[in-house]
């Protein structure tokens, strides 16, 4: 008998998910050329009979607490994945789900030492679970040559250690939720300042362990920019890093484990660098006309130095499902007005600025809207409006697979010379591997050097081989990425990125990553099958 599986059992993000409107289908319909086909979103499925022997279930038991370590088939389906396309199509029985044998949940960073002794000692692959909001395989229940696996989910590890006022420093346990963060944080006048698409979900361990970047990281830094110090358990004991706000004691030994994605220890507490809440937003739409103005635009306002907070740039393709699937009056009413100024190849641009006072946003915003002259602005409105479905995403994905649609992202950065290349190159790639598709690229981060570049993709689904049909496109786009940008930028490496990371860093850059999991986990419980293939760390 298999159990009844749904979002709810994913830990659901917030707010309604409701249908597509009328307008919304039958836009896609002519775009992509849906079939009358529906994905189910609640299956049958089998978590199977687990795995974990009664000696280690007690010897783990022993540790976090009998009712800390569950086998059930509820609470083991609810860590048997991330939540990417392909995921989600095994929960709605699109493939084989990988479960783990048990789900250990630790109280404490000195229980996360202990259970990796047990685990080593009864050979068990161990799985740090977080929010479960990876895209690229990282949290994917893999044995590799173990016994079995268990998913560690650190969800009680929730406590705010400390806060250095004086400083700005707070210490959060891994298990913290970015919401919650900004919870506890919120009496003391800081914030993280770290809003990722996932922030409803996702935990400032897995902030750190996947160098994560927010929607606000041009004004904030990217979460390693923030990081002050780790604790780390590991199966060779605690390693504790980050002492100075900065140092020439040797190589910075924090980087090694921030971006690790618990190949090398299991983060149970991170010192973050926080900033005063802001007393003032603003955000505002502008209209740029066309991507290669667009991209020169972002590019002046990061080389002088005057980026807002948030800095984000659709292309005509985003802009244009943007305003097709909101649909309506106000829709129209924005095309009939860019087009009376001339625009004929739209793109969204939107600047948002947080502030400690009135007088600094007004400073901030003159500064940026000084090197935008030129664009069509369209206010306060249109910047809320991104703002408010700001995390809307995965909700219109599972609306969106309800009906037949493929529906995936990926990310990369380049420097500036060769973002116009590289857009051009996974664009390709993607549709012809996708054929009738729609291809969305929005620059979600601007450095003086360089940007980010995230791809949307639409396409109907293969009703015959969803998951293989992804698996092709995705795999195009990466050799695509090859040789001119990263292939991440934020989503890390996981097992989909795997292939692709000794093209990046060099044979060599794969042997000093596997060197390092041989000291710090010599028999290699931590997380199989990610980041470095087993037979690399096994020499």
């Amino acid at each position: 008998m298999g159990e009844r599986i749904d979002q709810n059992l994913r830990g659901s993000w917030s707010g309604d998910v409701g249908g597509l409107p009328v307008h919304a289908l039958r836009w896609l319909s002519g775009r992509i050329g849906l079939a009358a086909r529906r994905t189910p979103a609640a299956v049958d499925v089998t978590a199977g009979v687990s795995g974990l022997s009664a000696a280690a279930g007690e010897a783990l038991g022993a540790v976090v607490g009998d009712g800390h370590v569950r086998v059930d088939p509820v609470s083991r389906l609810g860590r048997a994945g991330g939540l990417s396309y392909v995921d989600l199509l095994r929960y709605r029985g699109g493939g084989e789900l990988a479960v783990p044998e048990a789900v250990v949940l630790p109280a404490t960073p000195e229980q996360v030492v202990a259970v990796l002794g047990v685990c080593v000692e009864h050979d068990l692959a161990v799985v740090p679970f977080g929010g479960g909001t990876s895209v690229v395989g990282g949290v994917a229940a893999l044995r590799g040559d173990k016994a079995a696996v268990v998913a560690l989910d650190l969800g009680r590890l929730d406590r705010l250690v400390s806060v250095d006022p004086v400083s700005r420093i707070a210490v959060l346990q891994a298990g913290v939720t970015a919401p919650e963060a900004e919870r506890l944080l919120s009496p003391h006048g800081l914030t993280v300042g770290h809003v990722p698409q996932s922030f409803e979900r996702a935990t400032i361990g897995g902030f750190a362990a996947t160098r994560s970047a927010g929607q606000a990281s041009s004004g904030y830094g990217r979460f390693e920019d923030m990081v002050e110090g780790v604790r780390v358990a590991t199966p060779a004991g605690e390693w504790v890093l980050g002492s100075a706000p900065a140092s020439a004691a040797g190589p910075d030994l924090k980087e090694l484990v921030v971006g690790s994605e618990g190949v090398f220890g299991v983060i149970t507490e991170v010192s973050v660098r926080v900033r005063p809440r802001p007393v003032v937003e603003r955000y505002e739409g502008f209209v740029v006309d066309g991507w290669e103005a667009g991209t020169e635009v972002v590019r002046a306002l990061a080389q002088r130095r005057v980026l807002a907070d948030v800095t984000r740039l659709s292309d005509e393709d985003e802009t244009e499902v943007s305003l097709a699937l909101s649909g309506g009056v106000k829709a129209a009413g924005v095309r009939a007005y860019l087009k009376a100024r001339g625009v004929k190849r739209p793109c969204l641009l939107v600047l948002g600025w947080h502030a400690g006072s009135e007088k600094e946003l007004r400073a901030r915003r003159a500064a940026s809207v000084a090197v935008v002259r030129g664009a069509v602005r369209l206010g306060k409105p249109m910047g809320e409006a991104w703002r408010h479905g700001r995390f809307t995403g995965p909700r219109q994905r599972d609306a969106l697979l309800d009906v037949g649609v493929c529906v995936e992202t990926l990310e990369t950065a380049t420097h500036w010379s060769r973002l116009a290349e590289l857009r051009d190159e996974v664009r390709r790639a993607l549709t012809d591997a996708l054929g009738r598709s729609v291809v969305m690229c929005h620059l979600s981060h601007a450095y003086e050097t360089g940007a980010s570049l995230y791809f949307t993709v639409l396409a109907a689904q293969d009703a015959d081989d969803p998951v293989g049909q992804w698996r092709v496109a995705k795999a195009a786009a990466s050799e695509a990425v090859a040789g001119l940008g990263t292939i991440s930028h934020h989503h890390a490496v996981g097992v989909d990125h795997a292939p692709y990371l000794e093209a990046e860093i060099g044979g060599l850059g794969v042997e000093v990553l596997a060197a390092v999991k041989r000291v710090l986990d010599p028999t290699g419980v931590l997380n199989p099958g990610k980041l470095i293939a087993s037979e690399r760390f096994r020499g």
